[in-house]
């Protein structure tokens, strides 16, 4: 049989071994990446090679000093595409459950000298910034009415930021962070009792500020609930602290306890006026669900973490006495 023209017939022997498609890709895109770095490019960096494949995956994560870099695979119709992302690697701030707003400052302060001092980087979050987008009143849209604060909405969480975001707009992440666990609380039982949900914020910042063992939050908050509903002063001083600007290490005095701070719970029946700090989502669910006792008093015991609590003036002033404490 003849040979069709325009056909190359094959060669005798083993025929050459192609290269890997997706090795021929990687090398592509490493020199490209390099290229661009040694140029100074910065910031979102995408390259795209072709490879093969029929699952969409992204891949691991790597990072330097300055950059991560990610590995994302998408099918196409025309096949898949292999991209790595260069892209800055974002610095973290934590703020602790029970921090105030001066105390998130303070904290936004401190990350930012970190991101100067490690990584070289003038981050445009500082604690004036700071202050100044938090100082007014800001009502997340999961709950209404008016405020005096935004105190008590900056939802206490680790939050991600790069040198270009704002204070402005770690505040707005904070507060969408409190609408997304503020909506899975369940105010019925606050509702019967006569109590708004910013009634229930401002208990759940006391319950947060008074406790450190999570197994008392509930009996925290049933001690509040129950002294509202017998009308005495519920005589919890990290209110006054709160009020007063009384730093946790100092002895509270005498004059500040006579103080006529609507914060002094000692002197004013009632709750404060506002939050005092910003409560995270445990002391939510309790101030929202408080233990069903009829503990009326709480002191702290020697260990300084745990109270003993009861129903009994009596048994409360015995307990303070051999313990050192003053009264309620």
């Amino acid at each position: 049989m003849g040979e069709r023209k325009g056909v190359i017939p094959p060669r005798p022997g083993r025929p050459p071994q192609r290269p890997d498609p997706r090795k021929l890709a990687r090398r592509r895109v490493l020199a490209l990446v390099i290229l661009l770095l040694l140029l100074g490019g910065l910031g979102w960096l995408a390259v795209a090679a072709i490879g093969r494949g029929n699952d969409a995956a992204v891949g691991p994560t790597t990072s330097s000093s300055t950059l991560l870099y990610r590995t994302v695979t998408k099918t196409t119709a025309t096949g898949t595409v292999e991209t790595v992302i260069a892209m800055p690697k974002p610095f973290r701030v934590v703020f602790p459950e029970g921090f105030t707003r001066a105390e998130m400052a303070d904290r936004v302060a401190a990350v930012a000298k970190i991101a100067q001092r490690k990584r070289h980087v003038r981050a445009h979050l500082s604690r004036r910034t700071y202050l100044a987008a938090t100082r007014k009143p800001r009502v997340p849209p999961c709950l209404h009415g008016r405020v005096r604060t935004i105190e008590g909405f900056l939802f206490p969480a680790t939050y991600e930021f790069f040198r270009q975001t704002t204070s402005s707009q770690l505040a707005s992440e904070q507060l969408d962070a409190f609408c997304q666990n503020w909506e899975k609380l369940d105010l019925g039982y606050a509702h019967t009792k006569n109590l708004t949900p910013y009634d229930v914020l401002i208990i759940a910042s006391m319950v947060e500020k008074e406790t450190l063992s999570p197994d008392e939050r509930q009996l925290v908050a049933a001690v509040i609930y129950n002294r509202l509903h017998a009308r005495m002063p519920l005589g919890i001083d990290a209110t006054l602290r709160y009020g007063l600007n009384i730093p946790p290490t100092e002895s509270i005095h005498e004059s500040q306890l006579a103080s006529d701070s609507p914060y002094n719970t000692r002197k004013h029946l009632g709750l404060p006026p506002t939050p005092i700090a910003n409560p995270g989502l445990a002391s939510m669910q309790a101030a929202a669900h408080p233990a069903h006792v009829n503990y009326l008093y709480f002191v702290r015991k020697p260990d300084k973490k745990h109270h003993f609590f009861t129903a009994s003036f009596k048994a409360f002033q015995a307990y303070a006495a051999a313990h050192g404490y003053g009264g309620p």
